[in-house]
């Protein structure tokens, strides 16, 4: 007869944060906290004499000063881009040219992005960060390695293929049809199993034209359960020359906005160089949102020389 794994209880100072930080508002500390683990699930949180008096047969794992967290979460992260961080270059198409998109052809072979997930996955949890949005490279096979790791590992991830049918090398283009088939062959494979979401992921409007514009917007709107990510207004020459190839557009954010790519599941990389009131309108128009319950995330222990 197997025997039921044993309650786990940790013993720390908790903090969480459940709504933006305002003065005092917005977070929970607990000095003396309570973390009880069940059946690999967070059970129970509050004062540690409380939360221990529900599980008096747990094991107490004793962190104090540790500092314990909710996992961190990464709304923008490049998987391909694991191997190639830190690499200098003067502006940013340069730096892609020479660096990125070198690094991400080699994503087509599948052992490869295998063996970078298994890395890319073991760096995010030695940095706490238990949930990210990443962008794939434009091959089938990085998706498919990115989340058969977090499968494997039980992670909340979400994820996907990226678009791209100009300005990059020919072996990481793709085409209108062909992206927006293979996006779809991996939402059907991936999209909803275990903790896995698929996120659309055109690259910028830099690397997409206006076809694969359109295509990716019909996707969208078939789908408006996914999350979009790209980006936007990263350096100001990114800018002059986004707009050049959409002359149409008001300004860079409008490209997107053209294309149905705005909303309340956007996620809009960087955003930097924007005009006071597009930032304010965009503000209110697409934000990311979390909410990440105790009893479904993980919590990773923080520096323990934070003092409350």
């Amino acid at each position: 007869m197997t025997q039921a794994p044993r309650d786990s209880l940790i013993r720390a100072r908790l903090l969480s944060f459940h709504a933006e930080p305002q003065g005092d508002d917005g977070y929970t500390y607990i000095e003396d906290g309570g973390l009880l683990i069940r059946a690999g699930r967070i059970a129970a949180v509050g004062d540690y004499a409380a939360v221990a008096a529900q599980a008096p047969q747990a094991k107490v794992s004793d962190r104090r000063p540790w500092l314990v967290m909710p996992g961190f979460i990464d709304p923008h992260i490049h998987f391909p881009q694991a191997q190639a961080i830190g690499s200098h270059g003067a502006q940013l198409m340069d730096w892609l040219n020479q660096y990125i998109f070198v690094e991400e052809q080699k994503f087509a072979d599948a052992a490869h992005a295998a063996r970078i997930a298994s890395a890319f996955f073991d760096a995010l949890i030695d940095h706490g960060t238990t949930t990210a949005c990443a962008f794939c490279s434009v091959h089938p096979a990085s998706v498919d390695a990115y989340f058969a790791e977090a499968l494997r590992r039980d992670m909340r991830m979400i994820g996907g293929k990226v678009l791209m049918d100009r300005n990059a090398p020919e072996p990481l283009r793709d085409s209108p049809e062909r992206g927006v088939a293979e996006s779809e062959a991996l939402i059907a494979r991936w999209h909803g199993r275990g903790r896995l979401q698929y996120a659309i992921a055109p690259r910028f409007a830099i690397t997409s034209t206006p076809e694969q514009m359109a295509a990716t917007a019909a996707l969208i709107a078939a789908r408006p359960d996914l999350l979009v990510q790209t980006h936007l207004a990263e350096n100001r020459a990114e800018i002059a020359q986004a707009l050049s190839l959409y002359p149409q557009a008001r300004d860079y954010t409008d490209i997107y906005a053209r294309y149905g790519m705005l909303g309340p599941r956007s996620l809009m990389g960087h955003c930097i160089h924007l005009a006071t009131a597009r930032r304010a309108r965009w503000r209110k128009a697409a934000r990311w949102r979390c909410s990440a319950r105790p009893r479904t995330c993980f919590w990773a222990a923080a520096c323990s020389t934070w003092r409350g």
